[in-house]
């Protein structure tokens, strides 16, 4: 049974720094080269993909928006993927929430396509980044 455990959301003020985990179980991320995807939702806005990446490779691609600020890494021996977030804005706000996939067989390959939330299968449960002064 596919489950992701999305965690280490928090207030933080503008310029700070947040890291998100992504916790997977019921399988093992560099086995089949599942991607994991980094979405968020801020109130009243479309879900939107944020950073992916390929844990059998380390292949990964960024929205423009964090490009620069956030990094996405794996540790495979843990099973987790992290959102390091760095320099946060408060347009950063938002619930973010974790998925895998698949069907993404390369982040740095398919680009744009990895940061789409319908070719994601499996969803976690969301953490709230909420970024105030």
């Amino acid at each position: 049974d596919v489950q992701l455990q999305a965690s280490g959301g928090g207030v933080v003020q503008p310029g700070g720094s947040l890291r998100l985990s992504c916790a997977a179980s019921g399988f093992i991320l560099d086995k089949y080269n599942y991607a994991i995807g980094w979405f968020r939702q801020a109130p009243g806005k479309e879900r939107e993909g944020v950073s992916c990446i390929n844990s059998s490779d380390g292949s990964t691609y960024y929205a423009d928006s964090v490009k620069g600020r956030f990094t996405i890494s794996s540790d495979n021996a843990k099973n987790t993927v992290y959102l390091q977030m760095n320099s946060l804005q408060p347009e950063d706000t938002a619930v973010y929430y974790c998925a895998a996939s698949r069907r993404i067989t390369s982040a740095r390959s398919m680009g744009i396509i990895s940061l789409l939330a319908p070719w994601y299968a499996y969803w976690g449960q969301g953490t709230q980044v909420t970024v105030s002064s």
